[in-house]
């Protein structure tokens, strides 16, 4: 038996309000962050990132936050690497064996089996990206200066068939691990 131990739900919109305080140029989009850090987490022993999910048939977006070392001096803003996990409805899922789908600049982690799964994605799958958007250089994560790690969901994309666009989102949070595959 499976115990929730996190839960990031709610509502997706897509829905701007006229005159909002906040300055926003698009919607439907939705994140959790761990709180940064105190110091680094050195994941260089590990090569992968491993995850016990019950999912909604949504696509979600695994983000590692490494010490900034590739945007300019001064800049506050830590490097994001993004890996996008889709997770079928149901059945907490604990993957074994991974494929990886190469859709346009994306790299989806994705399994048919329809049963329990761990999901393990492989630091190296992780795209080096800036404000959402891929990088297109020639970059590799800094794993031993790991300063946090989110889950996020946008309202479009996905791989083909999972459930896009706004509504109502659930993704339960048993576990996330480094763990060496080999």
């Amino acid at each position: 038996m499976c115990t929730r131990e996190g839960v990031f739900s709610g509502n997706l919109s897509l829905d701007m309000s006229e005159g909002s305080p906040w300055r926003i140029r698009r919607s439907g989009f939705c994140g959790m962050r761990s709180k940064k850090f105190d110091g680094y987490i050195d994941l260089d022993s590990y090569d992968t990132i491993a995850m016990k999910l019950r999912g909604d048939g949504r696509t979600y977006i695994s983000t590692i936050y490494t010490e900034n070392w590739v945007n300019s001096p001064g800049q506050e803003e830590d490097n994001s690497w993004q890996a996008f996990v889709y997770v079928p409805h149901g059945s907490w899922r604990i993957l074994k064996v991974i494929s990886l789908v190469a859709t346009g600049n994306y790299v989806f982690v994705h399994d048919k089996t329809p049963l329990c799964f761990p999901i393990q994605i492989p630091l190296d799958s992780y795209l080096p990206t800036w404000k959402g958007n891929v990088i297109e250089a020639n970059m590799e994560m800094n794993p031993s200066r790991v300063v946090g790690m989110s889950l996020s969901l946008n309202a479009e994309g996905g791989v083909p068939g999972a459930k896009t666009g706004p509504g109502d989102f659930r993704l339960d949070v048993d576990w996330i691990k480094a763990m060496r595959s080999l």
